[in-house]
C-alpha cells in the first residue's frame, strides 16, 4: 500500500460529492449531513479505534483504522480540504522534532 490508494481514496469520495442521489452512495449520505455530521462520525470511528488499541485483536484494530481513515477523508472533502493539502503539512513538518513543531504553533 502507498500513499497513492489514500489519494484514489479521496478521489472516490470526491467524486461521490456530485453523485446523483443521495440514496446512491453512503459517502454521500454522510457529505449530506455537512462537516458536523461527518465529524460526529469520525469522532464515533475514533473511539472504536481507540477501544481496538487497547482491547482488541490486531485484525481489529487494522479495520477500524481503515474506517478511521475513511471517515477521516470524509471529513475532509466535507471541508473542501484536500488529501495533498494535509501531506503537505506533513512535509513541511518532517525533519523537524515533534516537541520543537509543536511549541512553534501559535
Amino acid at each position: 500500500m502507498s500513499n497513492d490508494t489514500l489519494e484514489c481514496l479521496a478521489a472516490t469520495i470526491r467524486a461521490r460529492r456530485t453523485a446523483t442521489a443521495s440514496g446512491s452512495s453512503y459517502t454521500r449520505q454522510l457529505l449530506d449531513a455537512g462537516p458536523a455530521g461527518c465529524a460526529k462520525k469520525f469522532g464515533e470511528e475514533a473511539i472504536e479505534t481507540v477501544i481496538a488499541a487497547t482491547s482488541e485483536s490486531e485484525d481489529k484494530l487494522k479495520e477500524e483504522v481503515a474506517d478511521l481513515l475513511y471517515h477521516l477523508l470524509v471529513l475532509l472533502e466535507s471541508r473542501s480540504v484536500s488529501l495533498e493539502d494535509v501531506l503537505s503539512v506533513l512535509e513541511r513538518r518532517s525533519g523537524t522534532s515533534g516537541l520543537e513543531e509543536k511549541s512553534s504553533r501559535t
